[in-house]
This record gives C-alpha cells, structure tokens and sequence, in this order.
C-alpha cells in the first residue's frame, strides 16, 4: 500500500507522521512545490523510525509527480492556510488553482487512486476536485466532517468531564464556522443521550464552540491547526486501506440525499475500500433538515465562484 501527502506544510506533515506511525501502508511520499521542505520533513520522520518502531517508508519529493505513481489514497493539503481573521471563502481564488492542478497530475500517475480533501474551504475544493477530474464521486472524501465531529466530541467532553473517546457524536453540514450542524439531539455518551446529563444552555454553548473551534485555535496559535486535522485526515485513510467500513462523517456529492443535490458535504458514510461506500440517513428533524438545507445555501455560494475563476 501506498499514500502519497501533498502539501508538506504543518497540516500535511502531521498527516504523514500518523499514517507513518500507525504502519497503514508500506510507503508514504510527501510532495511540496518549495525545494527540499519535504525532502527535509521525510528525513526527520524517518530519523524517529528507530524510536518510535515503525517500518513505513516515508519519501520527500519536490514537486516530482512521479514518485507519486500508484498510490492507494492521494492526501491533497497543499494551498495557503487560514490567517487570523481570514474566512475559508477568502482563500477560494488561490487554493482552487492549485487543488486543480494537484488533483490533475496525480491522476497521471496513479489513475485508480482515492483523494482525501483537507485544502479550504473544504467542500468547495473537494466539488472542485471532482468535477475537475470526473473520476467516481465515490474516490473524492472531503476531510472537514471528521475533524469537527473530533472537536463536537472534546468540547462535549469538557462539558460532561469524560473522555471524548466515550462519546458518540457527529457534525454536518458545511465545514465552516456558520454552516456546520453539531447533532446535539443525537450525541451520546455510551448509550445515555447527552441531553440527559447537560442542560439546554450547556448544549448550545457547546455546539456553538465547537462551529468556531478552527477560527478559535487560528487566533490562538496564528494560524490553522494541523495535530487534529492530521489525525482526521489520517483515521479516513485507515478505514480506507484497512477496509473497516467506518461511519465517518465527510464532504462527499450528494444526488438527493439529505434532500440536496450537486454539492458536497458533510454526511455520515461508511468508508472502506472503495473510497465512500454509502450514505447513511440520520433521519433529520424539521429544525435540523432546515438548518441542513441553510448550509447548503451557503456551499452554493462558495461553489459559484468558481464559476468566475480562469481555471
């Protein structure tokens, strides 16, 4: 098995060293366009191979698309990160270019591959990269739902003083801090309702926290996050190549599911080998299927504009 990183930035980079570190494949190649990042970046991960006890090989290549040729899974990170005070809708212009670009030279060299999206915005760019390539919507997964559902599950964690590990919970919806739909009617803790244990305000400070939680850790550190979104990305490419059919909330096309059609958002689907496999239906209120349905609006907006770019 192989797994090509593109992007050798924080977020990428992290991306790598979990694949690397849980063995998932036999090789991972990490690609950046600035000379001798990745080449640099492989080296110091492959120098913790001896202490850390892993057999992965991980390459660094500048820019040589060849050393990418058959990999299983393409990781695409590559594209500018969000600034204090930057939206994901800001970063459009530039990052499509380039998620284009990437997702066409890949393709030359592994035909058959699956692509995981984590460039922003997010839903945007994995629309993009499908419509761009015009392989299966099924090897297209946009990597957004994974992590806000891991940020829905520690903010619920804080509030409920457990580990976020023991709690069920999902994000939909657009992967932006005024589309995301944190399900706090169906978030659990076991099998206990979390509407059980925390009061009404409790539950919507957290799902509000947890719609700004990119934008609060971009204030924070002065830039994107990239330990969360690498763990995301990483656990999507495990399902993958390990075949676990895992339900894991992503940005994939939808045609009438969740009542929208010629988009991608976040859903539950199971991922397995073939990419994403199947969409389940969560069986949406009116209040929920509303605000799905507000989201949506908003991914619209975002995806028109690629309607004005020379790309």
């Amino acid at each position: 098995m192989k797994v090509t990183v593109v992007g050798a930035g924080a977020v990428g980079s992290a991306v790598a060293d979990n694949i690397a570190r849980k063995e998932l494949c036999h090789e991972v190649v990490l690609l950046d366009i600035k000379e001798g990042v990745a080449e640099g970046k492989s080296i110091d991960m492959m120098q913790t191979a001896a202490i850390l006890d892993f057999d992965t090989k991980i390459t660094g290549s500048t820019n040589d698309y060849s050393k990418t040729a058959n990999s299983d899974v393409v990781v695409i990170t590559s594209g500018l990160p969000r600034k204090p005070g930057m939206t994901r809708e800001e970063l459009i212009g530039v990052n499509a270019g380039i998620v284009k670009g990437v997702s066409e030279n890949i393709l030359k060299y592994s035909p058959n591959t699956i692509f995981v999206i984590i460039s922003n915005p997010m839903d945007t760019m994995t629309y993009l990269a499908l419509k761009a390539t015009g392989i299966p919507k099924n090897r297209i997964i946009g990597m957004g739902g994974a992590l806000d559902s891991s940020r829905f599950r520690y903010y619920l964690s804080q509030a409920l003083g457990c580990s976020p590990s023991q709690i069920n919970a999902d994000v939909i919806g657009g992967h932006g801090d005024t589309t995301m739909i944190p399900l706090t009617r169906l978030a659990t803790l076991g099998s206990t309702p979390v509407s059980e244990l925390l009061d009404a305000e409790t539950l919507n400070k957290v799902a509000a926290d947890t719609m700004v939680g990119g934008a609060t850790l971009t204030k924070l550190i002065g830039t994107s996050a990239w330990f969360a979104p690498g763990a995301a990305a990483m656990s999507i490419v495990e399902s993958i190549l390990r075949d676990e059919k895992r339900v894991i909330t992503c940005s994939v096309f939808l045609e009438g599911e969740y009542g929208q059609s010629d988009i991608c958002m976040g859903v539950p689907v199971v991922i397995g080998k073939n990419g994403w496999e199947k969409i389940i239906d969560y069986k949406l209120n009116d209040e929920e299927k509303a605000a799905f349905s507000k989201s949506a609006d908003a991914v619209r907006n975002m995806n028109n504009v690629l309607s004005t770019l020379s790309i």
